[in-house]
């Protein structure tokens, strides 16, 4: 799904996507909180505190390009409906995208013409 939304988003987006490295993992990583609320940062897309989604800016170990890292168990509770799943995949894409270059969601995926 994550790749879809990404071949999706190419002819919008075009060679901005390249070198962007995407992964999934199951659930986010956090550290302890030492409270009720959990601290997110600004490069993790949340719903509710929930973290959704991952930007890391410089890459990770290993990995000099920006990664975008979704996590597949909190967006799998969030979709309603199983169909609805590759639509909140894709959103999240866009957003974590447009996070990256600095632009709004709507220039990464524009909305269609009615």
């Amino acid at each position: 799904m994550v790749l879809a939304a990404v071949e999706h988003l190419r002819p919008h987006v075009g060679d901005r996507l390249d070198g962007i490295e995407f992964a999934v993992e199951e659930v986010p990583q956090l550290g302890p909180s030492g409270g009720d609320a959990v601290s997110l940062d600004d490069d993790i897309l949340d719903d509710n505190s929930v973290p959704l989604s991952r930007l890391y800016r410089a890459g990770l170990a290993g990995i000099a390009a920006p990664v975008v890292v979704v996590y597949r168990r909190p967006l799998e509770a969030r979709a309603r409906h199983r169909e609805d799943l590759p639509d909140l995949v894709h959103d999240v894409v866009v957003e974590q995208i447009a996070r990256l270059l600095n632009v709004s969601p709507d220039e990464i995926d524009p909305p269609p013409d009615i």
